[in-house]
């Protein structure tokens, strides 16, 4: 489904809006894992639409392989959320994301790092 930008753009809002009341609550230091969970039962009590640990097929030279990806979560069909708990998010992180992007078909995600000490900076919009 390809929401318009205005869609993407409030599902991003409110992604962001969720990952900060996670950060508030829980702050910096604790698992990948936990951070995912939390921020799915946020979005989801904003009565928006997640899915967790989805299967993303990868295909080359026009056929699916055995392998498949998995995206941390997906919002509305729509948003493609990467969560991480590292040091320092880096250039292979805004890669694996970014491939994400081009393997499903759309056109928006949000790495969000909870491992820092200021959130603002550690929520990456990318966009394919």
């Amino acid at each position: 489904m390809h929401y318009p930008i205005e869609k993407l753009n409030e599902l991003t809002y409110a992604t962001r809006g969720a990952a900060f009341k996670v950060y508030n609550k829980l702050g910096p230091g604790l698992l990948e894992s936990i951070y995912t969970t939390c921020l799915i039962e946020e979005l989801k009590h904003k009565g928006l639409s997640v899915e967790s640990e989805v299967s993303l097929p990868v295909v080359y030279n026009e056929k699916s392989l055995d392998k498949q990806m998995r995206i941390d979560i997906l919002v509305e069909k729509a948003l493609i959320v990467e969560v991480k708990a590292v040091e320092n998010l880096t250039a292979l992180h805004h890669a694996q994301t970014l491939s994400y992007l081009k393997l499903s078909g759309l056109k928006l995600a949000l790495l969000i790092n909870f491992n820092t000490t200021d959130m603002k900076k550690s929520i990456i919009r990318i966009i394919n």
